[in-house]
C-alpha cells in the first residue's frame, strides 16, 4: 500500500493542507507596498471564508451551476440508461460499432469538445445557421440568454453519456441469463423485463453514475471558460471554479481563492456523502424486505 499512500499524500492531502493554510492568511500591505517587507502574510482567521460565503458572485455562480445541473444530470443519465438497455436487447445488430460510437465522444478532451461545439454554435461560422438561413428559417442564438444553458449542457451530455452508458451496460451484462429466461417463461415482454428486472438490478450502477455526474457538474469549468471568448453572455465568474480562477490568477488574491476552493470542496463532499448515505440506507431497506 506504500505507493498508493505516497501518491495520496503528495497529490491529495498535501495540496488540500496547503490550500487550508493559504485560506487562513492574507497579505498585509504597508504604505505604497514598495520595498522589502512592505508586503507580508499575516494571520486572517476565518475572514476569507466570511468573504467567500457572502460574495454575491459566488452565490450567482452556484445558482447558474444548479440550473445547468438540472439539465445535464437527468438528460445524460436518461440517455445512458436508454442506450444501455437498447444495446442489451436481444437481436441487436452492430452492437460493437454502436457501443464504440456512443462511447467515442468521451475520449475527446473537454476543451476540444467545447471548441468544436462553440464553432457550431457561432452564427458566423455555423453550418446549421447557414442551412437555416438558406431555408428562410430563424436561427436561434445558442450563445445568449437562456439558450446558453442548453448549449453548455449539450456539450456535457455529448461527452459524458458514453461513459455512463458503458458503466450501466457492463452491469446489465453481468445479470445472469437465467433471470431473463425465468421472466420469459412467466410471460414477461421485453419492456416488462427492462422495467421490472434490468433497471432495479442495475440500481447500484445508476447510483454510481449519478454520483459521478453530480461531482462533474459542481466542478464545471472547461466548457464555459472555452466558450467565453465567443460570447459576452458568459462572465468570468460563471461557475464557482471560474470564480476561484479569477481570484487567484487575474485578481492575484490567492488567499481568497483558496478559501473559495475549500468552500466548494466542502459543499461537494457534504452533498456526495449525504447522497451516498441516503442511497445506502435505501439499499439496506430493500435488502431487508
Amino acid at each position: 500500500m506504500l505507493p498508493a499512500a505516497v501518491l495520496f499524500l503528495l497529490f491529495f492531502a498535501l495540496p488540500v493542507g496547503y490550500a487550508l493554510h493559504l485560506s487562513l492568511r492574507r497579505v498585509e500591505v504597508e504604505g505604497l507596498g514598495l520595498g522589502e517587507g512592505a508586503r507580508r502574510e499575516v494571520w486572517a482567521g476565518l475572514s476569507n471564508y466570511t468573504g467567500a460565503l457572502t460574495d454575491p458572485e459566488l452565490a450567482a455562480g452556484a445558482l447558474r451551476v444548479l440550473g445547468y445541473g438540472l439539465i445535464v444530470v437527468p438528460v445524460m443519465l436518461g440517455l445512458a440508461l436508454v442506450f444501455a438497455l437498447m444495446l442489451d436487447a436481444d437481436r441487436v445488430r452492430g452492437r460493437s460499432f454502436t457501443r464504440l460510437a456512443i462511447f467515442l465522444p468521451y475520449a475527446v478532451p473537454g476543451v476540444i469538445a467545447a471548441l468544436l461545439w462553440g464553432f457550431l454554435y457561432l452564427p458566423d461560422v455555423s453550418p446549421f445557421h447557414f442551412v437555416l438561413g438558406e431555408l428562410g428559417l430563424p436561427a436561434p442564438d445558442l450563445l445568449d440568454g437562456g439558450a446558453l444553458y442548453a448549449a453548455l449542457a449539450n456539450i456535457a451530455v455529448w461527452g459524458g453519456t458514453g461513459f455512463n452508458m458503458i458503466v450501466i451496460y457492463t452491469a446489465l451484462r453481468a445479470i445472469p441469463a437465467e433471470v431473463y429466461e425465468a421472466a420469459r417463461l412467466d410471460g414477461c415482454s421485453q419492456l416488462q423485463i427492462a422495467l421490472r428486472i434490468k433497471i432495479p438490478m442495475v440500481a447500484p450502477s445508476l447510483v454510481l453514475t449519478f454520483f459521478f455526474s453530480v461531482i462533474a457538474t459542481l466542478q464545471v469549468f472547461s466548457e464555459p471558460t472555452t466558450l467565453k471568448p465567443l460570447t459576452n453572455s458568459v462572465p468570468t465568474t460563471w461557475s464557482p471554479l471560474m470564480k476561484v480562477y479569477e481570484d487567484a490568477f487575474v485578481r492575484g488574491d490567492i488567499h481568497s481563492a483558496a478559501a473559495t476552493a475549500v468552500v466548494v470542496a466542502a459543499v461537494t463532499l457534504v452533498l456526495s456523502f449525504g447522497f451516498l448515505r441516503i442511497a445506502n440506507s435505501r439499499t439496506r431497506q430493500g435488502e431487508s424486505r
